[in-house]
């Protein structure tokens, strides 16, 4: 049974850090690409970053580029997401989400499997 489970979510004033990690259930974990995604309240959950089962790709939303930084241990099943110089509009749920598909995985609709996500909510 595939399991995402996301920690490191919480309140943070604008300006600061939080570091968010995934920690995967997947026999494949080392051969998947790993995506972040994020959904606010009224809004459709969109892309934040993605790094393939290597790790020499990653692509990046423009909303979040020099701010956000993702990566993975394979050997810790784990990937996780730096965010650094939060902004309000970086509040929302994010979800860790696993692909087998090739390359760096961008759409939403090609991830196999989620997590239940978690909360971060960034004030000004």
């Amino acid at each position: 049974q595939v399991q995402l489970v996301e920690s490191g979510g919480g309140l943070v004033q604008a300006g600061g850090s939080l570091r968010l990690s995934c920690a995967a259930s997947i026999r494949t974990f080392s051969r998947s690409t790993m995506g972040w995604f994020r959904q606010a309240p009224g809004l459709e959950r969109e892309f934040v970053a993605a790094i393939r089962w290597g790790g020499g790709s990653i692509d990046y939303a423009d909303s979040v580029k020099g701010r956000f930084t993702i990566s993975r241990d394979n050997a810790k099943n784990t990937v996780y997401l730096q965010m650094n110089s939060l902004k309000p509009e970086d509040t929302a749920v994010y979800y860790c989400a696993a692909t087998g598909a090739m390359g760096v995985v961008v759409e939403i609709t090609k991830y196999d499997y989620w997590g239940q996500g978690t909360q971060v909510t960034v004030s000004s």
